[in-house]
C-alpha cells in the first residue's frame, strides 16, 4: 500500500492556534483518511474522462491552496514548478494543464510524493492562517478551498467506485455487511400552495457564489413525494418496459439509450435472474428498500413521465427543504457510503431530503437573477459551466454532513449516472385542489414540529419536546415565570453569577466571543458583559426568532461597544458559526439549568454537539440546579400565580394556531409532579375528561386521567453532573455552589 497520509501526520505534528486552522488541518486530514484504503495502483487509475486519479485529487485541492492563496506570499517556494500545469483543472486565467482525460497518465509523482506535497503545503497554510487567519481575503479564500476539497473528497469516493465496477474482481473499497431492507409504504405526497417566494443563500456562513443572490421566485401549488423512490419502484418501471418504450423519454435521452445500451441504472448486474449492485462494499444483492441511485437526468425524467408525474423545479425542492430544515441525514460521517433505506417515518413529513442521493431537478443550471461571477480566476469556479447541465439538490451518501444547504446548487450533465444520484417526485396542483387538501393545514408550521407531534402523540405515553414550548408567548410567559417568588432559579443564579464574575474573568481570553445557548430574554448574560471586559463578542442562539431580535435591539442599545451576531436556530442540534465568530476564541454559556430540561442520553448529545461547536479550546459555563426537598421544587414548577400553568397551556394554543388542531383549554389541567427516583421533576398537561383531538387531519384519543409529558427538570449534585460532562467529553474545571437554595454553575473544560 502506499502512504498517503504524510500529510495528516505532518498537520498533527502543527499547533493550529486559530479555529480556521483546525478546520483547515481536520478537513485536510479527512482526505487523507479517505484515500488511506487505496494502494499506490488504485490511486494512479482513471477509468473514463468524467473521472480523475485518486492521487490527482489529493493533489489538485493542494494546488488550489498553493496557487490562490499560498502564490502571493512573500517567502513561499512552491513544491515544484511543474505541478501548476499537472494539477490546474480548468483554470484558464492561470494557464495551460495536464488535459482532462490524460489525468490517468500522470504515473509521476506518485501517491507517496503527493503525499509530501500535501505536507509541504499543509506546514504553509497552517503558518500562515495562525499569523494571518483573520484576513479576510486569506479567510475567504481558504474557506473557498476547503468547501473545494470537500467536494473532491466526494468525487474520490465516486471515482474509485467507478474504477472498482470496471475490475472484474469487483473490488470493495471497504467491506461492510450487506445492506437491510426498510419500512417503506406508499409514496404519499406533502402539498404546497406556492405562492411568491424566496430562494437562494442567506445568512451568515460560506456558500457558493452560484447559490446567490438570494430572489424572489412564483411558484404554482405543487405536491412533492415524502420519500425517494426506491430499487423495488425502479423495478416495476423496467419491468413493464421502461428502457424500451421511447414515448416515456426526451429526444436526447432515447438517443442516449439506444447509443449506450442501457437497460438498468449504472452498476446493476443481473446473475441468474437476482439483480446486484457494485458499491463500495463490493457486488451486493439489492437492497429493494434503498433509494434508486446512479440514474442520469435523462433516466430520472423518463421514470417520472412513466409514473405520470414529473420531476420538482429546484425552487419546488428548496421551497418544500425550509419545511424541512433538520439537515440531517444519511451523509459520508454516518459511514454507510451508500443510500439507506427508510425507517420510521411520520405520515406527512418529507423525509430524505437530506443524504442518500443527489436528487434530479428539472431545472436547468443557469445563473439566478444578478448574479455576476467575479472577474478575477476564482470566477471560473462555477459561472462558466451555467449551460447545458441540470441542477440536483440535497447531498448524498458520501457527501460532508457540513459541507450541504438547502440552498446548496449541484450540477450535472444530463446523461452522466456515476455519481449517487436518484430522483424524488412531484405533480402540480391547481389552486383549488390544493385548497381542499388537508396537508397545508400545517404548512405554516416547520414540518419536524408536526412529526414530532404526531409521533409523540402515537406514544404510549404521550409526550412534546420540550423545546416547542418556546414559541414567543411561551418565552414571554416564561420570563413572567422567573419573577415569581417561588421561581427560586434565577434569581440565585443571577446573584451566583455576579458573585463568581471577577473570579470567572481569569479563564476568559482577550477578544472572546461568548455564545449563549438559548438566549430567551438577554437577561443572564448581562452580568458577565457589565464584569467581563474580554466578552467583545455576544452569540444568542435561540429557536424563536422573534425573541433574538428584541435581544439585538436591546443589546445593541445597551452595549454599543461590542459586537452581536444572532443566530437562530435549535441549539440541541448542530449549526454552523459565521465566519466572523470562528475567528474569536470562543466561550459557552448555558444558563437557568435548562441542562435539566433533557433526559440523560439528550443531555449527554447536546453537550457533545456544544463540544463540537464551540472546539477543544473552549471553556463552557453552565448553569445546574441541585437536589433539593420536594416541596421547594412543587412550588417552583407550580406557582401560585398560575404562571406555569398558562405557560404549559399555551402550548396546546400553538397546536391550535400552527397544526390546525382542536384543542379546548378547559379540558386539560396543568400539574408538576416530583419523580424521587429519576431525581427530576416531570410537568404534564393532563386530559379531564374522555375526549379526541384533531391534529392536521389526524385524531387521537385521550382517556379522562391521560397526560402529554411536555417537560422535564433534572436535578443534579455536583458528582452527579461531573459524570454526565465526562461523557460527553468535558471535565469540570471549577464549580461554584450556592448553600440555599442550592444551585451550582460549573465551568467545564
Amino acid at each position: 500500500m502506499a502512504s498517503p497520509t504524510l500529510s495528516t501526520q505532518a498537520h498533527r505534528r502543527l499547533t493550529s492556534k486559530s479555529p480556521l486552522a483546525e478546520r483547515y488541518g481536520a478537513v485536510r486530514a479527512t482526505t487523507e483518511e479517505l484515500a488511506a484504503p487505496l494502494s499506490a495502483e488504485d490511486q494512479c487509475v482513471q477509468s473514463m474522462e468524467d473521472a480523475s486519479p485518486a492521487k490527482w485529487h489529493r493533489a489538485h485541492t493542494t494546488w488550489f491552496f498553493e496557487t490562490f492563496i499560498l502564490s502571493k506570499v512573500d517567502g513561499y517556494k512552491p513544491f515544484h514548478p511543474a505541478y501548476s500545469y499537472l494539477f490546474n483543472s480548468y483554470y484558464e486565467a492561470v494557464g495551460a494543464r495536464q488535459p482532462r482525460p490524460k489525468r490517468g497518465l500522470i504515473t509521476r509523482p506518485g501517491a507517496a510524493e503527493v503525499g509530501e506535497y500535501r505536507a509541504h503545503v499543509d506546514a504553509a497554510m497552517i503558518a500562515l492562517l495562525n499569523e494571518r487567519g483573520d484576513d479576510p481575503e486569506i479567510s475567504y479564500l481558504c474557506e473557498l478551498g476547503l468547501n473545494h476539497e470537500q467536494q473532491h473528497q466526494e468525487l474520490l469516493l465516486t471515482d474509485i467506485l467507478h474504477a472498482f465496477a470496471q475490475n472484474p474482481l469487483k473490488p470493495a473499497y471497504r467491506s461492510w455487511a450487506p445492506a437491510q431492507g426498510g419500512d417503506i409504504g406508499e409514496l404519499l405526497y406533502r402539498e404546497f400552495a406556492g405562492g411568491r417566494i424566496e430562494i437562494g443563500h442567506k445568512g451568515a456562513g460560506f456558500a457558493f457564489d452560484n447559490e446567490g443572490p438570494r430572489h424572489e421566485t412564483l411558484l404554482n401549488p405543487f405536491a412533492i413525494g415524502e420519500r425517494l423512490i426506491t430499487n423495488r419502484e425502479w423495478r416495476a418501471f423496467i419491468e413493464d418496459g421502461g428502457y424500451g418504450e421511447p414515448h416515456h423519454w426526451l429526444s436526447d435521452g432515447w438517443a442516449t439509450v439506444l447509443r449506450e445500451g442501457w437497460t438498468a441504472p449504472l452498476y446493476w448486474e443481473k446473475r441468474d435472474d437476482v439483480w446486484f449492485e457494485m458499491g463500495l462494499s463490493g457486488l451486493q444483492p439489492l437492497n429493494h428498500d434503498a433509494p434508486v441511485t446512479h440514474i442520469s437526468y435523462y433516466e430520472a425524467d423518463a421514470y417520472a413521465r412513466w409514473a405520470g408525474k414529473r420531476l420538482p423545479s429546484e425552487a419546488e425542492w428548496e421551497h418544500a427543504a425550509a419545511h424541512t430544515p433538520d439537515l440531517r441525514g444519511n451523509f459520508r460521517e454516518r459511514g454507510a457510503l451508500r443510500p439507506l433505506a427508510l425507517h420510521h417515518h411520520a405520515d406527512g413529513a418529507l423525509a430524505q431530503m437530506f443524504g442518500d442521493v443527489w436528487e434530479w431537478t428539472q431545472s436547468p443550471y443557469s445563473p439566478y437573477p444578478g448574479f455576476r461571477a467575479p472577474e478575477d480566476a476564482i470566477g471560473e469556479y462555477n459561472g462558466k459551466f451555467m449551460v447545458n447541465q441540470m441542477v440536483l439538490r440535497g447531498g448524498s451518501c458520501v457527501t460532508a454532513a457540513n459541507h450541504i444547504r438547502a440552498s446548496y446548487r449541484n450540477f450535472f450533465y444530463p446523461h452522466q449516472r456515476w455519481q449517487f444520484s436518484g430522483l424524488r417526485l412531484a405533480d402540480d396542483r391547481s389552486p383549488k385542489k390544493a385548497a381542499r387538501s388537508e396537508t397545508p393545514k400545517a404548512t405554516t408550521a416547520d414540518a419536524n414540529f408536526l412529526r414530532d407531534v404526531w409521533n409523540g402523540f402515537a406514544k404510549p405515553q404521550k409526550s412534546i419536546p420540550s423545546k416547542y414550548l418556546y414559541d414567543e408567548e411561551g418565552s414571554r410567559l416564561f420570563e413572567e415565570i422567573c419573577e415569581a417568588p417561588e421561581y427560586y432559579p434565577t434569581r440565585t443564579e443571577l446573584k451566583l453569577l455576579a458573585d463568581i464574575a471577577h473570579e470567572l474573568s481569569e479563564n476568559v481570553e482577550p477578544d472572546t466571543a461568548l455564545l449563549e445557548f438559548g438566549s430567551g430574554a438577554f437577561t443572564k448574560i448581562r452580568i458577565l458583559l457589565d464584569r467581563i471586559p474580554n466578552l467583545a463578542a455576544y452569540v444568542p442562539i435561540e429557536i424563536c426568532a422573534e425573541y433574538v431580535d428584541a435581544a439585538v435591539e436591546r443589546f445593541t442599545r445597551d452595549y454599543p461597544d461590542r459586537e452581536i451576531c444572532p443566530i437562530v436556530a435549535d441549539f440541541t442540534q448542530p449549526f454552523a458559526l459565521p465566519r466572523e465568530v470562528r475567528a474569536r476564541p470562543l466561550m459557552g454559556f448555558f444558563p437557568g439549568s435548562t441542562i435539566g430540561n433533557l433526559v440523560t442520553d439528550d443531555a449527554v448529545k447536546f453537550l457533545k454537539t456544544a463540544r463540537e461547536i464551540l472546539g477543544d479550546e473552549a471553556h463552557f459555563l453552565i448553569g445546574v440546579d441541585m437536589v433539593k426537598p420536594a416541596k421547594t421544587l412543587r412550588a417552583a414548577y407550580d406557582d401560585a400565580g398560575g404562571v406555569s400553568a398558562a405557560f404549559g397551556k399555551n402550548l396546546l394554543v400553538r397546536f391550535n394556531r400552527e397544526l390546525a388542531a382542536d384543542f379546548d383549554l378547559e379540558s386539560f389541567s396543568y400539574r408538576a409532579d416530583w419523580d424521587a427516583e429519576e431525581n427530576r421533576i416531570e410537568m404534564k398537561l393532563v386530559s379531564d375528561r374522555d375526549q379526541n383531538i384533531d391534529i392536521a387531519g389526524r385524531s387521537f384519543a385521550f382517556k379522562k386521567g391521560e397526560s402529554v409529558h411536555t417537560e422535564y427538570s433534572h436535578k443534579y449534585t455536583v458528582e452527579s453532573f461531573t459524570e454526565l460532562a465526562a461523557r460527553a467529553g468535558w471535565k469540570v474545571a471549577k464549580s461554584w455552589v450556592n448553600p440555599d437554595p442550592r444551585f451550582a454553575v460549573l465551568l467545564l473544560e
